[in-house]
């Protein structure tokens, strides 16, 4: 198989999955290595292919979806991640991403795509096998989630479930309000 098929049946094997393919898997089904299979991945995305690669692996990104969107800023400890996260997934969320506006680097984001609590627990045993941090540690806890669900019912649930356990943000009074849904919250001394 050359090198153009081997890439129109990854996109399209990408296509058909509803969660994310590691790397290691899309090599070892089309019998090349990792290192191929990135390559792969680089060369579709620059023909505009919608890849996203997530901490899981690499998922086509839909190209219309039904699902609202609503983006929230939060703050909390990293032991408070984990609830945070299944307190989102058990209203009927999905966390498409994660990003904090750095005062130096500007906007960081990271696509998450956790939509169960089967991601959480993957997602949080990556956290403590140590193979990286929160990005929120870089802007003192603070960090935004684009939250998708199937009715404004759900992200008002979800909206209200955050900010009953104090991890939504509200702007102060004097900043200009944004297109947040905001609340305030007091978070616990870091240790």
């Amino acid at each position: 198989m050359s090198g153009e098929e081997r890439r129109a049946h990854i996109i399209n094997y990408l296509a058909r999955q509803e969660q994310p393919v590691s790397g290691a898997a899309l090599a070892r089904k089309f019998g090349v290595s990792r290192q191929v299979i990135v390559q792969d991945i680089a060369l579709l995305r620059s023909a505009n292919a919608e890849i996203v690669s997530t901490n899981r692996g690499y998922i086509v990104s839909p190209k219309s979806s039904s699902a609202l969107v609503r983006t929230f800023k939060c703050r909390h400890t990293d032991e408070q991640t984990e609830d945070e996260l299944n307190c989102i997934v058990d209203q009927g969320g999905a966390v498409e991403n994660v990003f904090v506006n750095h005062k130096l680097y500007g906007r960081i984001e990271a696509e998450m795509h956790i939509r169960s609590r089967r991601d959480v627990r993957e997602f949080i045993h990556g956290l403590h096998s140590g193979k990286s941090t929160l990005l929120k540690n870089v802007t003192s806890d603070y960090h935004y989630h684009t939250i998708s669900a199937e009715t404004s019912d759900i992200l008002d649930d979800i909206e209200t479930e955050l900010a009953q356990r104090g991890y939504l943000v509200k702007p102060k009074e004097n900043r200009k309000k944004d297109s947040q849904h905001d609340y305030e919250c007091a978070l616990p001394a870091r240790k």
